[in-house]
């Protein structure tokens, strides 16, 4: 896994990083890969979707999302910032499951990963430490990275810039789906101590954290903007500090931690796609949502007042 972590490393930590460098490196493996260059308000970006396929039309599929605002902060920091975690697990989950696919070792069901390499991404204040930016926006981000054809979505964002949670490691947020905080999946976290070795750690939410970026309430992060753009179930998997450490920080992509996270992605894709993991209990939803209504608007930017 080390070897997977250190070629995305590689790939990232460039000036002149691109989507067509994450080609490179995935020619040949029979994965499919599709870059799309953006242009924002403050920059471009390459979006990168990987697709690996499975051997059942009809298993589950698995997304993983590589949330970040940047891979590098270029010229107000130089080399790989802290924020760049998300991409790193995405690209390094990318290079092993592409691996075992060629050796023969095919998941049951496809496993489509997306991200964006931008090597110098703006930065922006933020309570206890400034964040990352991006040259594009959270709608631009979801659009390019949330796929329809995702039955359950795993989000890897760096969650550093806060004293919510004060531990080096990866976390676990519970399921969020279509506006609710559901309790975190059972077999989500077999699967985060079987390669921890460890208890599992989770993450602390609140309900305005699972709302669209823009609507001026406090975020502990984009890590769940995913669950935003779609119905399917968006667990967050947090790579973590003791003290808060900001997204534009360098020399602080903890690699066995990056590894930890990395390895329960690639594990859950496997449990996931052969239904042996499920990240809700549909009877739950289902009595939730017959009890108390819909959740849904807040996926919505709300009603101006």
């Amino acid at each position: 896994m080390f070897e997977r972590i250190q070629r995305a490393y590689d790939v990232l930590d460039h000036p002149d990083a691109d989507g067509e460098a994450v080609c490179s490196e995935l020619k040949g493996t029979g994965v499919d890969v599709d870059v799309t260059t953006i242009e924002g308000k403050e920059g471009t970006t390459d979006f990168v979707k990987i697709v690996v396929p499975g051997e059942d039309p009809d298993a589950n599929t698995l997304g993983v999302i590589g949330r970040l605002g940047g891979a590098g902060a270029r010229p107000e920091e130089i080399g790989m910032v802290s924020d760049a975690d998300g991409a790193i697990v995405a690209l390094a989950t990318a290079f092993q499951l592409a691996e075992m696919h060629a050796r023969g070792d095919v998941l049951a069901g496809d496993v489509r990963i997306a991200t964006h390499v931008c090597p110098d991404a703006p930065t922006q204040a933020h309570d206890p430490v400034p964040f990352m930016g991006s040259p594009v926006d959270m709608a631009t981000m979801n659009e390019h990275e949330v796929d329809g054809e995702m039955d359950a979505v795993l989000s890897v964002d760096a969650t550093k810039g806060n004293r919510v949670h004060c531990e080096r490691g990866f976390a676990l947020t519970p399921t969020i789906k279509q506006g609710w905080i559901l309790r975190p999946s059972e077999t989500l976290l077999d699967a985060q101590e079987r390669v921890t070795g460890e208890p599992p750690r989770t993450l602390t939410l609140t309900a305005q954290d699972i709302t669209p970026y823009g609507n001026d309430v406090h975020h502990i992060n984009s890590i769940l903007q995913p669950a935003t753009a779609t119905d399917a179930p968006v667990v967050g998997v947090a790579t973590t500090s003791v003290n808060p450490v900001p997204g534009s920080g360098t020399g602080a992509n903890y690699l066995p931690e990056i590894a930890e996270a990395t390895g329960f992605v690639v594990e859950t894709a496997k449990d996931f796609t052969r239904g042996r993991a499920s990240f809700y209990d549909e009877a739950e939803f289902d009595r939730l949502k017959s009890l108390y209504g819909s959740m849904d608007h807040l996926q919505t930017m709300g009603e101006s007042r």
